[in-house]
This record gives structure tokens, sequence and C-alpha cells, in this order.
């Protein structure tokens, strides 16, 4: 048949094709024969069977990888067959969840045709007739409610004008009344500056002086409460510093009454007329600008010199801080927190003298006034930090108070320690905090040459009277006037000090100077004098004044002439030190014998004592 005959075929086929790959497997080993007998020598026999049998190797592991591909497919294939069968087993839900959907759709289709077609189910007209007439009611409450709205509209916009207007007239009262409380401030400062200049008059009675011992006893015995008789909430500033020195001395306390006026009156007067137009110029120029988009420009440099509004401080001291230390924090941006961590793991040697200090850190401002305040917990973490963060300095005395005032505006811990390493690494000469204060006391004979320039009077006064000002200028310098200056002018001074520099202390500096120039005059006595250099900061109350002498009156002040008379006095004072240093290794070697040696080596712990000793010596010689 066709169907045996065709499978004859196909076994005669098969029967072929083995018989063609016999013939080519015959073949290949006639030829690796021939090529085996043809080979010259046995080396080449030898190495024709290397290859003949890497040959085969090379083939078994073809079979091996296309045996392993081959069940990776069929593992494949089967994943896919029980992939499929489940996704019928979908597709048969599926068509069963479709079928039984459709079986309720025509039900319900049944019923809605029911429905329509039943007369209980149809609304009836009268039905109708009343919800229509229930639209047409509520139409018209709605119309109501609209009129209604527009006379409480109105009369809501009387209030308001009324309303405004009363708020005008009390704000102006309110004037009225400040500027009255003022002058009456004003008047009441002078009455007592005269019973103090009267009390100081050697030409009075017994009889005289008994009596205005009582006057000023009877002004001085005072409710207190007048002082600050529209806010008498607190004796503190917003930063928390204490407006009104306490002096500890008994004839300061006329002194310090008298101060308290003149700062209640300035402030009065000067509330409306000079803090809204600053806030408005500070207003205008930070619209918009992102709080590290500031640029430096004259414009800023203007507005910082008269100050920064509360409002706008910690953001620009932020800004002033991030441009001077802008590099290291960029490459370290985790810096703070590994030196906190440092600070925890290894004890600074500075810790000691650190831990000694906390207490003695503004003591008249709030934040600071206990000693479990969670603040100096802040500031020792800030000092250990910068303690290991500069080597050179370590810790110096004065940086604390620094780092506290930082914190006070700033709030913040990490970025109050930015501000320190701004101060100490980026505005301050190098060796202004090290052992040896160098740049600092050149800075006091800088400070000495530019008094003799615009202020020769009262250089040629102190002169005459052995007066030298270092020993208040110093710490001025030191700790950029932190606790010698009410906080209000202090916080000016630090706004220009941040983005200008150091010349701005020298300004200051001279103008506090200048300010009580002619009252320094008229003082006579040298003991007096210092007495009175000692706390004269402290009684400066105009600030805008203060400010008008540091950036007019002591103009020209250009940075090239500071930094010549800096080196100058730095390169003297380090001669110095070196021939101090000379004589000391040359007394040292004349006195020092064989048999002291091994006594002297119990004296080496000494050595920072000596070189304080040393720097002493350098200071007072300098002087």
């Amino acid at each position: 048949s066709v169907e045996a005959s065709q499978e004859v075929l196909h076994l005669i086929k098969e029967l072929v094709l083995l018989l063609h790959k016999a013939l080519e497997s015959s073949q290949l080993e006639k030829r690796s024969c021939v090529e085996f007998l043809a080979a010259s020598g046995e080396c080449e026999r030898l190495e024709l069977l290397r290859h003949r049998e890497r040959q085969a190797a090379d083939l078994q592991a073809r079979v091996d990888r296309l045996q392993g591909e081959n069940e990776d497919l069929r593992a494949a294939l089967q994943q896919r067959d029980t992939n499929a069968s489940d996704l019928q087993e979908n597709v048969q839900l599926l068509l069963q969840k479709n079928q039984a959907k459709q079986e309720v759709i025509l039900k319900l289709s049944e019923q809605m045709a029911n429905c329509v077609t039943d007369q209980q189910c149809t609304i009836s007209m009268e039905a109708f007739k009343r919800l229509m007439q229930d639209v047409q009611n509520l139409k018209d409450d709605i119309d109501a409610y609209k009129t209604q709205n527009r006379f409480l509209n109105s009369e809501i916009y009387q209030l308001t004008r009324l309303w405004r207007s009363s708020s005008e007239q009390e704000k102006s009262l309110m004037m009225k009344c400040a500027y009255l409380e003022a002058r009456g401030c004003q008047r009441e400062s002078k009455y007592l500056a005269v019973l103090r200049e009267l009390q100081d008059s050697k030409t009075l009675s017994d009889t005289h002086r008994n009596e205005l011992r009582n006057l000023i006893e009877e002004a001085l015995q005072g409710e207190q409460k007048d002082v600050l008789a529209i806010k008498p909430a607190s004796e503190y500033d917003e930063y928390g510093f204490k407006l009104i020195a306490n002096y500890e001395v008994e004839d300061m306390k006329l002194l310090s009454k008298i101060q308290a006026l003149e700062i209640r009156s300035h402030n009065l007067l000067n509330q409306e007329a000079g803090d809204r137009p600053l806030l408005a110029r500070w207003a205008q120029y930070m619209a918009g600008r992102p709080s590290d988009e500031l640029s430096p420009s004259p414009e800023l440099k203007a507005l910082l010199r008269g100050g920064v509004p509360r409002e706008y401080r910690a953001r620009v001291w932020r800004w002033l801080s991030w441009t001077r230390t802008r590099s290291i924090r960029e490459r370290h941006p985790d810096k703070y927190r590994m030196l906190c961590q440092k600070s925890n793991t290894s004890p600074h040697p500075a810790s000691h003298q650190i831990q000694l200090d906390l207490p003695r850190t503004l003591t008249t401002n709030q934040h600071f006034s206990s000693p479990s305040s969670p603040a100096l917990e802040k500031l020792h973490r800030i000092l250990l930090a910068f303690s290991w963060h500069n080597h050179n300095i370590g810790y110096c005395q004065g940086l604390n108070r620094i780092a506290a005032l930082a914190l006070v505006v700033l709030g913040d811990e990490e970025d109050a320690f930015w501000c320190l390493v701004t101060v100490a690494d980026a505005i301050m000469p190098k060796d202004y905090y090290t052992k040896t204060l160098t740049d600092s006391q050149a800075d006091q004979w800088v400070l000495k040459d530019f008094m003799a320039e615009k202020l020769p009077r009262l250089h040629a006064h102190l002169q005459e009277h052995s007066v030298d000002v270092a020993l208040a200028t110093f710490n001025w310098f030191l700790v950029v006037f932190v606790e010698s200056l009410p906080s209000d002018i202090l916080l000016r001074v630090w706004d220009a000090f941040l983005y200008e520099g150091t010349k701005v202390i020298f300004r200051y500096a001279l103008a506090l100077f200048k300010y009580k120039e002619e009252d320094i005059l008229k003082i006579h006595d040298t003991v007096e004098i210092y007495h009175y250099l000692r706390f004269f900061t402290k009684t400066i109350t105009d600030s805008r004044k203060l400010t008008n002498i540091a950036f007019n009156d002591m103009n020209p002040f250009s940075r090239r002439q500071l930094q010549n008379r800096r080196a100058h006095h730095r390169e003297r004072l380090l001669a110095r030190l070196r021939e101090l240093e000379a004589e000391q290794e040359k007394y040292a070697s004349m006195s020092s014998q064989p048999s002291e040696r091994k006594d002297k080596e119990l004296d080496n712990g000494a050595s920072e004592d000596d070189e304080e000793i040393a720097c002493k010596n350098l200071e007072g010689t300098v002087k």
C-alpha cells in the first residue's frame, strides 16, 4: 500500500543518512591516520595525538554545555507550560465571573423594567409639585440670605473703619505717652546728674552736704518701676542680656540709675524713629533672597554698619560665617559631629580649663545664669570641639565669651561653632589666641599709634598721667567687646565686624574714647582714670552717635595702613621675645651645675608656668 511504501521510503532515507554519517566518520578517521602516518617523527605524532585529545575535550565540553542548555530549555518550557495552565485556569474563572455578572445585569434590567411599569414606583404629579415648591422656597431663602449678607458686610466694613481709626488714635496716644515719659526720664537723669556733680563739689557746707545726701538717698530709694514704666516685665533684652549693670561700688549706684534713665529715654525716643525704617530697609533688601545667595556689596556694607534687625540677624550671621568657612565645610560636612565624638572619647588637655570658665561666661545673661542651663552644655561641647579643631590654639580664655555670644544670637549649636571658627581662624590674625598672644599685643601698640593721630589731646593727657590704655583695651580686642558694651551696641559692632574684619574693632575702640573724651580729660588722677576706663563703656547709650563717630569721624582708615603697622609691631615683639629667650638660655647655661641636673629634671613640669612668666615679662617690657 501507499502508507507501507512511504514508511519503507522513510526508513531508506534514515539508512542513507546513517551511511552518510558513517562515511564522514570513516573519512575523518582516514584523514587523521594519514596525518599521523605522514608525521616525520615521534614528537610530531605525539603532538598530533595531543592536539586530537584537546579537540576531543573541547567537543566533550561543548556537548556538556549543550546538554545543560537543553535541560535549562526543558525546565523553562515546563515552567511556561505551568504558567500557561495557570493562565488558562484564570481565563476560565474570569469567563465564569463574566457570565455571572451578565446574569446579574439581566436580572437587574428586568427588575428596572418592572419598576418603571409598576404604578407604585412612579412619582405622582402631586409629589412632583411639592418638590418644585420646596425648590422655589429654597431659592427664596437663598436670596434673603444674600441680601442679609450684603447688609452684614456693610456693617463689618463700618466697624473695621472705626476699629482702624481707634487703633491709630491709640497708637498716637501711646507715642505721645512714650515721648512724654522719655522727656521725664531725661529731666530726671539731668537732675540726678546735677546732684552727682554737687556731691563731688568741695565748696558745700555740712548742712548743704547733708541735704544733698538726703536727696540722693531719696532718689535712689525711689520705685524701680519708674525705670521701665511701659515694659515692666523684664530687666533683660530680647537676647537675654541684662539692660542695667549692677555696680558693686557704693558710689556708682547713682550713676547706675542715671544710666538706666538714659537708656529708657533713648529707647523710647528711637523706637518709632529708628527701628521701623531700619527694618523696612532690611526687609526690602532681603525680599526674595535665599539665605545662601547674599553677596558682598556696598549696599550690604552700609546696612551692616547701621545694624541688623533681630528678625534677620541670625540669618545674616549664618551667611557671613558660611562665606568665610565655605571650603572646609564643603570638604567636611560632618566635621562638628566628628569633633564632638572625639571630645567624648578623648579628653583634651584644655578640658579642665574650659570646665572652670563655663560658670564665668556671660553671667548677666539669662541663658547662662543657671549652672544647669542647656546653653552651658552646648557651650561646653562647642569649646571642646574647637580645641580639637585648632591644635595651635586649643583653648584660650576669651573664646568662651565669643562662642557664647554666637550661641545666643544663632541658637543652633553647630552654627555657633562655625561662627567661633570664623572669628578665631578666618578674621583674627593667626597668633591672636596662641600662648604668646603676639598679635593681640601688637594690636595694642597699633591702637596707641592711631590714638596719637586721631585723638592727640586724649593721648597726651593719658601719657601725662602714665596711663596705659592696654590694661582696658586688651580685653576689648580679645573678646570683641563682649561684656564691655551694652547688648544693643555690642550686636551692632558684631554685625559690621563679621563682614569687615578687625578694622571694625579699631574703629569702635577709638570711637569709645572719642565719645567720652571730654569726661576723661576732666579727670586728673591716675587711679581715677583707670577706674573710669574699667566701666565707662557700659554707660554709653546712644548707638547712633557711636556708630557715626566710628565710621565717619575716624576716617580715613585704610586696611593697608593697619596691616603695615601690625607687621611693624609684630616684628618688634618677636625680636624682643627672641632676646628674652636668649637671655633665659644664657642664664640657664651659666647657673646649671652637673650635680643639679637630676634635681632639674624634677622641675620640667613647670615649663608651662615658665612660658607664661616669660609672656608676662614680655608684655611688661613692651608696655
